[in-house]
């Protein structure tokens, strides 16, 4: 463990490989205090003994007493036991110590007293205070290192979208050239051209930007339906409710997984009667997106699709958010609520 700890540097330590660094540190110091004094064996025993008093007192706070009484707002109780706590350890460590001096030490015997412990109830006090400076250190360090891993899955999320842009403004006058070729003979074709250039331009000027306009969501879902639609030979029935302020704007992408499974896994190719329900509705500070089809879905289980929409909406949003997806008996439904905040 110790050699990990030397050659790994802080910044890339994990939670436990700090804690395991910070009380390494703090053996040391205590043992090379102790070593004029007491010599090496008895300065090693001692060290042990008061590390493991500091371990308690600060993992029974922040770890049991804390989380469990005082922030469940049992004050009274959660005071009586960090007293209990602290007596407790400070009794076991004064004990512990007075036996092992002067069972193997000291060349002659004094009996324990409670009034030696009293200095190191102090002591006990301290190390108590010390644990709150102890558990903000480490909150800090985690969240330094989940800002770190968000900035970093951001960073090649950027830089993938960016590795598949190849040569857009090439695409985009191509397919400008083939749209007014087309508006002439074939203007069905030409809308066609013209929605998958407007998905284009969409995925390559707005998916990389931190928010859009909703409506600019919508109209992109819109382009990629009706796409979809022509490769049906019996369009899909669909219902599309839209219930949200003009000016609201959302992280860009986030609709578009759920519509992409109904086409890719919910669509009966064999029926003349598919229908897609959409709702996308502002209610009380969140943003729900319902879809939900007839048809079941070929493929059981969470796809990749699914589980890329949740750790992003949790890199986003953390637990703010609820999403569900389900079998039922007259199709599939998925849902995401997100916060507008």
């Amino acid at each position: 463990m110790l050699p990990i700890l030397m050659n790994t540097p802080i910044e890339k330590m994990t939670t436990t490989q700090l804690q395991w660094l910070i009380w390494l540190s703090v053996s040391m110091i205590i043992f090379i205090s102790l070593l004029p004094m007491d010599g090496a064996g008895q300065s090693a025993i001692n060290t042990l003994i008061n590390t493991a008093f500091y371990a308690t007192v600060i993992y029974g706070n922040i770890s049991f007493l804390y989380p469990r009484l005082y922030e469940r707002g049992y004050i009274f109780l959660y005071v009586l036991s960090v007293i209990m706590l602290l007596a407790l350890a400070g009794l076991g460590r004064g004990y512990l110590s007075w036996y092992i001096y002067y069972q193997y030490f000291s060349p002659r015997y004094v009996p324990f007293k409670i009034g030696m412990i009293v200095n190191l109830l102090v002591g006990g006090v301290l190390t108590f205070i010390l644990s709150f400076i102890f558990r903000i250190a480490l909150a800090y360090f985690e969240l330094k290192k989940e800002t770190e891993n968000i900035l970093l899955q951001k960073s090649r999320a950027e830089l993938n979208l960016l590795k598949s842009q190849v040569q857009p403004h090439f695409l985009f006058n191509t397919l400008n050239n083939i749209y007014y070729q087309a508006y002439v003979e074939a203007p069905k074709t030409a809308a066609l051209i013209e929605r998958l250039s407007e998905i284009m331009r969409y995925i390559v000027d707005d998916s990389v930007k931190d928010h859009v306009a909703v409506d600019k969501e919508v109209q992109f879902l819109e382009n990629y339906i009706g796409l979809e639609q022509v490769r049906l030979v019996h369009q899909a029935e669909l219902e599309f409710t839209c219930q949200y302020e003009s000016n609201l704007q959302i992280p860009p992408m986030l609709l578009i997984t759920f519509v992409e499974n109904i086409f890719k896994h919910g669509i009966d190719k064999s029926s003349t009667v598919n229908k897609i329900q959409l709702k996308l509705v502002q209610e009380d500070g969140f943003l729900h997106f319902t879809a939900v089809n007839n048809a079941i879905v070929k493929q059981a289980g969470t796809g990749s699709g699914l589980t890329n929409l949740y750790q992003r909406l949790t890199l986003l949003y953390g637990k703010a958010f609820e999403m569900t997806t389900k079998q039922t008996g007259h199709g599939y439904h998925a849902y995401f609520k997100i916060p507008l905040n």
